[in-house]
C-alpha cells in the first residue's frame, strides 16, 4: 500500500494505490499551514479505502514550495558563495546575472579561491586550502549559516569541493554546506547558480519536511516517506534537506509520469491543465522529456536536470473577456477563488469552467447560470481553448507525425474535441489527481554526467564506467538493483579538445527497494 500526494499551491491531492490500483483519491484546498493540508487530504483517502496507517508501506510527496518561495523571494537566506577556479572565470563574479532583488537578498558575500580541474578531471591548480579556511572564517564571522561551494570540472572531479567542504565544517560547524557537483553539470556558472539558488534554501527545506514528518506523525503512519524531485524519480526526505532545489518542477513531472501510468502510453504529449496554467510536455519512454538548454529559474540561469515544459496562461480559472468581437480566455486567472467567483458557483465572473459546462463538456456547479451565455460566445471561447492548446502541443513537437495527448488535470474537461497535429485525445479516469499518482509510482534514480578521455581509456571501457557510476548512485538512492534500467545515454564528443575527449550522460532507475516490515 503506498500513498501518493501532491502539495500544489491551489489544491493538495492524495492517492492510495494497492500496488497498480487506485484505492481511492482526494482533491482539497492546499492550506496555509502544509501539514493541516496533507493530515485532511491523507485522512480522506483512508477512511474512503479502509486501509490502516499501519498498512502503508511507504508515501511519496510532491511540493512546489520550493519553486514558490524561490521565484516570490520568500524566506530566502544569505550564502557564502566559494568558487574554486582562479586564476581562471575572474572575470565574471558570482550572482553577476541575477535580478537586483533575488541578490540583495542573498547578499554578494563571495570568496574566489585558487585550485580546480581540467576537462578530465586533471589538476588544473591545486586547491588553496587556506584561503577557504580564510573565507569560511569571515561566513562563520558575519553569522551566514548557509555555504554554496563550486568548483572548476567539480562534476568530472569532485575532490576539491568535498575537501572544501572539510574544512569549511571545521570553521564554521553549524554551517549548511552545498556542493555544486551534486547538483549542476559541467558549465561552472549555472552550476554555481544552481547551487546558490539550494543553499538559499536550506531553512525552508527543513521547515517543510519538519512539517511533512509532522503530518504523519499525526496520522500514526510510521513508514518511510520519500519526495519527488524534477526527473519523475524520488528521494529520501533526509536527501531533499541538503538539495532542495531538485524538486524544482517535480509538479509537472509528477502529472506526466501519472498520465504514463494512466494511460498506458510511454511515448505521448501530455497536457496538464490546472487552475491557473496548462503545463505541455513530451513523455519519452514512460519519463518526461529533460530540457537541453539552460533553465531559467525566477530570472536565474541553471544547468540542473529538468523537464523539458511549455506553460501557458490557461486554466479552469482563467477569465474570458469579450471586446472588439473576439472572445479571450487567460492568461489572466481567479485561480483558487474560482468556487467563489465563476458564474456556475454563484459568482459575477466568466471563466473558462463556465464555458466547458455551458458547453457540456463538464457537469459542475449550477449549470443554469450559464444558461444566458449565447452560442456566438460559446463556440468561439471553446475555439479559443482549443487554439491555445494547438498552439502549445505546436511548439513541443520534434516531428510533423502525429501523436497522442492526454490531458490530465483538475482543467482536463475544458477540453474535447480533436486538437490539430494529434493521434487521439484521452482523458483516463482519475485524471483529476495524475500529480498525486505520479508522485505514488515514482522509481529512484541515477545518473552521472562526466567527460572521458577517448585516447586513453577507450570507448567501451569509457560507457561501462560511466553506466556502473549511475547505477551505482541509483542503488546508493534507495534502488532495487534487480529493477533497475537505462533510460537515457547522451554522448557528446567535444570538438577542439585532445584525446578524443567526450562527455557522457547515463542517467537509469529502477523501483524503490522494499524494506522489511
Amino acid at each position: 500500500m503506498r500513498i501518493g500526494v501532491d502539495v500544489g499551491g491551489t489544491n493538495t491531492d492524495a492517492v492510495v494505490m494497492d500496488g497498480t490500483r487506485v484505492l481511492a483519491a482526494h482533491k482539497s484546498p492546499t492550506t496555509t499551514n502544509v501539514s493541516d493540508g496533507i493530515v485532511g487530504a491523507i485522512s480522506e483517502v483512508l477512511s474512503t479505502s479502509g486501509v490502516a496507517a499501519p498498512d502503508v508501506s511507504s508515501v511519496m510527496i510532491g511540493t512546489t514550495h520550493f519553486t514558490n518561495a524561490f521565484v516570490e523571494r520568500r524566506g530566502l537566506l544569505p550564502v557564502g558563495i566559494i568558487r574554486i577556479a582562479l586564476p581562471s572565470s575572474r572575470g565574471v563574479m558570482p550572482l553577476t546575472d541575477w535580478p537586483a532583488d533575488i541578490a540583495e537578498a542573498i547578499g554578494k558575500h563571495h570568496y574566489l579561491v585558487k585550485g580546480g580541474y581540467q576537462y578530465d578531471g586533471r589538476v588544473a591548480d591545486e586547491l588553496d586550502e587556506r584561503a577557504v579556511a580564510d573565507a569560511a572564517r569571515e561566513v562563520h564571522k558575519k553569522g551566514i549559516r548557509s555555504v554554496a561551494i563550486t568548483g572548476l570540472f567539480s562534476p568530472v572531479n569532485s575532490e576539491m569541493e568535498v575537501r572544501a567542504e572539510e574544512i569549511v565544517r571545521n570553521e564554521a560547524p553549524d554551517a549548511t554546506i552545498t556542493l555544486s557537483s551534486r547538483i549542476g553539470r559541467i558549465g561552472i556558472l549555472e552550476r554555481e547558480n544552481a547551487a546558490v539558488m539550494n543553499a538559499s534554501l536550506a531553512d525552508l527545506s527543513a521547515e517543510v519536511v519538519g512539517s511533512f514528518r509532522a503530518a504523519l506523525a499525526k496520522l500514526s503512519i510510521t513508514a518511510p516517506f520519500y519526495i519527488s524531485q524534477n526527473d519523475g524519480t524520488l528521494m529520501s526526505s533526509e536527501f531533499v534537506e541538503r538539495y532542495p532545489v531538485l524538486t524544482f518542477a517535480s509538479g509537472p513531472t509528477n502529472s506526466m509520469r501519472g498520465a504514463a501510468y494512466l494511460s498506458g502510453l510511454k511515448d505521448a504529449l501530455i497536457a496538464d491543465i490546472g487552475g491557473t496554467t496548462t503545463d505541455i510536455g513530451m513523455l519519452l519512454n514512460g519519463f518526461p522529456r529533460e530540457s537541453s538548454i539552460t533553465v531559467d529559474i525566477g530570472g536565474v540561469r541553471t544547468n540542473f536536470r529538468m523537464p523539458d515544459v511549455l506553460a501557458l496562461g490557461l486554466g479552469g480559472g482563467s477569465l474570458v473577456v469579450e471586446a472588439d468581437g473576439r472572445v479571450e480566455v487567460g492568461p489572466k486567472s481567479m485561480g483558487y477563488r474560482l468556487t467563489e467567483q465563476a458564474l456556475v458557483f454563484g459568482g459575477d465572473t466568466l471563466s473558462a469552467t463556465d464555458l466547458a459546462v455551458a458547453a457540456g463538456y463538464a457537469d459542475i456547479g449550477d449549470k443554469s447560470r450559464v444558461a444566458g451565455l449565447s452560442a456566438e460566445t460559446i463556440k468561439a471561447g471553446i475555439d479559443r481553448i482549443h487554439k491555445i492548446v494547438a498552439d502549445g502541443v505546436d511548439r513541443m513537437k520534434t516531428s510533423s507525425e502525429p501523436m497522442p495527448l492526454v490531458l490530465v488535470g483538475g482543467g482536463a474537461v475544458l477540453v474535447r474535441d480533436q486538437v490539430p497535429g494529434t493521434l487521439e485525445t484521452i482523458i483516463p479516469e482519475n485524471a483529476g489527481v495524475a500529480n498525486a499518482i505520479g508522485a505514488s509510482i515514482a522509481q529512484v534514480s541515477g545518473e552521472t554526467d562526466r567527460v572521458f578521455a577517448y585516447d586513453a581509456s577507450g570507448r567501451d571501457d569509457a560507457m561501462a564506467t560511466a553506466k556502473s557510476e549511475a547505477r551505482e548512485r541509483a542503488i546508493e538512492a534507495g534502488a532495487d538493483p534487480a529493477t533497475i534500467e537505462i533510460l537515457d545515454i547522451e554522448e557528446v564528443p567535444l570538438a577542439y579538445m585532445p584525446g578524443g575527449a567526450t562527455r557522457i550522460r547515463v542517467k537509469v532507475a529502477g523501483d524503490l527497494l522494499s524494506r522489511p516490515a
